[in-house]
């Protein structure tokens, strides 16, 4: 049974190797019958890639059949050639799924600045097509990933007000990972019936829970997106009562996909929940824990299991939210360590432990209002720039 992308009903995906990576799958597609209702949130780094702009465009089209995604070429800083190689492979797509480009939509990730060989790709429709079904979700998941070491699949089945539906997702992400709606890519179906508004109304909610909760380097990439086509095949209509079920399960997905993201961080050895409470506005408690996550001295002091309480005081000071320090609480896995903005009388040994366990939750409590917010992310190792000195 598959566990992504083809678990609701209506969504087929095919995935196979056409040479932008030496071996490994690098091309993915998936379609919907019937044709689904779309939404997507994506980059907001201005250095978009060429796919990002043609599926900004394509996004608001009222039905999407499908989208087609390579890895191995992130097709950015490519300039008008990069989009034209990019419009070809939907033209062609678009040629043998007998439906319009503006039905079509495309992602890339990879290496920047080189010339996507869209030979390549048209050359290789004819077999994906071919080989469509609803049972290859894990090479689907599989062709997306780029330093990525395992596939991120997650799904649900809920009970509306009018019966079941399904919601499947797919995700590739693990550095250069701090989307701002990164190399991060998640493509989400479901076969509800759902007003388009309102599904990118949900999604939006759910991204900002999710995927933009997470960090690995601070870097937002040229090619971040996250898609969701929403087919109707279970002939079930999203009513007024079933929105909050609804929206709270697309959550749910999200965060399990983004979680996914953080746990394979690139030469991440830690999975790290940095929560900001307290705090006046949810909007101050995310500074303060996006500053802690980010500070590349808190992150190695975690990949060498040093509770140096003093680097997350510092990176909480930073963060452009304005606090009383002399109110400041800080625990490490639940153990005090700052009162008051003072050094608290926690065990060095027991801090030193809590600090070699894989998952690690810092709380810093600014003790000014009622808000908080919580930030994924992870360690930062010597292997992290090993990968990236050598990704290219």
């Amino acid at each position: 049974m598959s566990t992504g992308i083809t678990y609701p009903k209506g969504f087929k995906t095919s995935a196979l190797n056409c040479g932008l990576k030496q071996s490994k799958l690098d091309l993915m597609i998936v379609t919907s019958d019937p044709p689904a209702t779309p939404a997507g949130v994506f980059t907001k780094n201005v250095c978009c890639a060429a796919p990002v702009i043609l599926s900004k465009n394509h996004i608001n089209s009222e039905k999407i059949k499908a989208i087609l995604v390579n890895s191995g070429n992130a097709n950015a800083a490519t300039g008008d050639e990069g989009y034209a190689n990019a419009m070809k492979c939907v033209e062609e797509l678009a040629t043998r799924l007998n439906c319009i480009p503006t039905e079509i939509l495309m992602s890339s990730t990879g290496i920047i600045g080189v010339p996507l060989q869209s030979d390549k790709i048209i050359n290789s429709l004819d077999v994906l097509i071919k080989n469509l079904s609803e049972n290859n979700d894990e090479n689907a998941a599989q062709a997306i990933l780029t330093t990525d070491t395992f596939a991120k699949k997650a799904v649900c089945e809920i009970e509306l007000s009018g019966g079941k539906i399904k919601i499947g997702g797919i995700a590739k992400g693990s550095g250069m990972i701090m989307p701002d709606m990164a190399t991060m890519l998640a493509f989400i179906t479901t076969d509800v019936e759902i007003d388009k508004h309102i599904l990118k109304v949900a999604l939006k909610k759910a991204v900002d829970k999710s995927f933009n909760r997470i960090t690995i380097d601070s870097d937002t990439s040229t090619n971040d997106s996250v898609i969701i086509l929403a087919n109707g095949a279970s002939n079930v209509a999203l009513t007024e009562d079933d929105k909050i079920t609804f929206n709270e399960a697309l959550e749910s997905v999200c965060i399990d996909l983004a979680k996914m993201i953080v746990r394979d961080g690139e030469g991440a050895t830690k999975f790290v929940a940095v929560i900001a409470e307290g705090c006046k506005t949810e909007n101050d408690a995310d500074k303060i824990a996006r500053s802690i996550a980010n500070s590349p001295l808190v992150k190695t002091a975690l990949y060498g299991c040093n509770p140096n309480w003093g680097r997350v005081v510092a990176a909480a000071g930073k963060s452009g939210v304005s606090f009383d320090q002399n109110k400041l609480d800080v625990y490490f896995n639940g153990v005090l360590t700052v009162k008051n903005g003072l050094k608290a009388n926690a065990d060095p040994k027991i801090l030193k432990k809590e600090f070699e366990k894989q998952g690690i939750e810092i709380t810093v409590n600014i003790n000014s209002g009622n808000s908080q917010a919580t930030i994924w992310t992870c360690d930062l190792s010597h292997k992290y720039v090993d990968i990236n000195v050598n990704y290219s």
